[in-house]
């Protein structure tokens, strides 16, 4: 259901999509989970706005976005912090705001990180495709990024005495090194001893080419003990796929279903959401995971 009003996109920013949890379960028809690259921040927008977290918010990458409210309604940033403003003047981040309607609600370029978001009382009330709103940047489902004077409703405010909403909530400022856990396989077998070492020994940096599908990085390329590709097959959220110039390549959560470059490793889901906030320049390490100290992760094996 959608309330009266919605949002008129005054500066789109260099990309803004609608986001949600995703669509996982559909990649055996070769489609994504897609959703927020950051999670938790997409989860605590909607908290401090009184919504549900599967609710719909804006996804904003390093320049930050403009939109015109239509209808009063609440309003928050969270995410990669940036300057706030409503109609011009300054207001707070990562606290709820109160618009009237008519009210531009600004988000600036990110000052640490990358993706901010947009949370609005309601959601963004984009269409479902699968289940879900959330814009796919490679199969092309869901909204389309916004473009300046694009308008989308808002959904209806949940009711009062749902659950208590707090004013504000703390976030942690990302880092100047993003540090990732990677357990091997199931293609570490194409791969020489020291290539293996240099994964988790060697020190990368975020690619300028990084963007939703894969966080690419520049750094020492990975031996390899077998050359040529393989028979497409399926890769995961979070594969470490290494295309021929032998440098990781760490698929987020548009990332394409199958592929027939080498799997190396795989960094377990809940340690993404650092990644989506890695600008591009930022050291990357890959730490071996060992028995237990990630949940979900296989244990590394010393090299071979």
């Amino acid at each position: 259901m959608t309330a009266d009003g919605g949002l008129e996109t005054v500066r789109a920013g260099a990309l803004t999509t609608v986001q949600d949890l995703g669509r996982p379960g559909y990649a055996h028809l070769g489609v994504p989970r897609s959703g927020a690259l950051d999670l938790p921040a997409h989860r605590l927008a909607n908290l401090l706005v009184g919504n549900p977290e599967s609710a719909a918010t804006l996804e904003t990458t390093l320049s930050g976005c403009a939109v015109r409210v239509l209808a009063p309604t609440t309003a928050v940033v969270t995410g990669a912090p940036c300057p706030v403003a409503v109609d011009g003047r300054p207001a707070p981040w990562g606290q709820p705001v109160r618009l009237r309607a008519g009210a531009v609600l600004e988000a600036g370029a990110a000052t640490h990180g990358v993706r901010s978001y947009l949370g609005f009382a309601g959601g963004v009330e984009a269409e479902r495709v699968l289940g879900s709103r959330a814009t796919d940047l490679l199969s092309g489902l869901g909204p389309a990024p916004l473009r300046d004077g694009a308008v989308l409703p808002l959904g209806v405010p949940s009711p009062a005495g749902g659950g208590a909403v707090p004013d504000a909530a703390p976030w942690r400022t990302p880092g100047s090194e993003l540090v990732l856990p990677v357990g091997y396989g199931p293609r570490d077998d194409w791969f020489t001893a020291e290539g293996l070492r240099t994964l988790v020994t060697g020190t990368y940096r975020v690619a300028a080419a990084s963007n939703r599908i894969g966080l690419r990085t520049e750094g020492p390329a990975l031996a390899r003990r077998r050359e040529g590709e393989l028979a497409s097959e399926g890769m995961p959220l979070g594969a470490i796929q290494v295309p021929p110039e032998g440098r990781p390549v760490l698929f987020l959560a548009d990332h394409p279903t199958t592929g027939g470059y080498p799997v190396i490793g795989v960094v377990p889901a809940a340690a993404l959401s650092a990644a989506a906030q890695a600008a591009p320049g930022t050291a990357v390490r890959f730490t071996p995971v060992r028995s237990g100290s990630v949940q979900g992760a296989a244990e590394i094996p010393p090299p071979r």
